[in-house]
């Protein structure tokens, strides 16, 4: 199993940046796919970014396709999400999500494949 604890959410104005960290705890982080996911108020959560176990496969919503970079640390059991150029359609709940998924799996970037969730980070963006 892994834990995972978000961090680095706030309220910027639109066009700021802002960087999103995933702290997971338990064991074999590096065999375990990653992505970043956004639910808006009344909206269903959405896949924002998936990265595979080892980094070499990045997958990315057509909507922070050229503004948002996800990455992973797995020396230290981290994940980041790098927001940029951030809109006011950005402000969500986002969530970071685990699980031991094929390249076929993840690249749907869909909510109800991940069973690991952290608990979010808000992100604010205003005119």
């Amino acid at each position: 199993q892994v834990q995972l604890v978000e961090s680095g959410g706030g309220s910027v104005q639109a066009g700021g940046s802002l960087r999103l960290s995933c702290a997971a705890s338990g064991h074999s982080f590096d065999s375990y796919c990653m992505g970043w996911f956004r639910q808006a108020p009344g909206k269903e959560r959405e896949g924002v970014q998936c990265i595979s176990s080892s980094g070499g496969s990045v997958y990315t919503a057509d909507s922070v396709m050229g503004r948002f970079t996800i990455s992973r640390d797995n020396a230290k059991n981290t994940l980041y999400l790098q927001m940029n150029s951030l809109k006011p359609e950005d402000t969500a709940m986002y969530y970071c999500a685990a699980d031991l998924l094929g390249r076929q799996i993840i690249a749907r970037m869909s909510p109800t494949d991940f069973g690991y969730w952290g608990q979010g980070t808000q992100v604010t963006v205003s005119i």
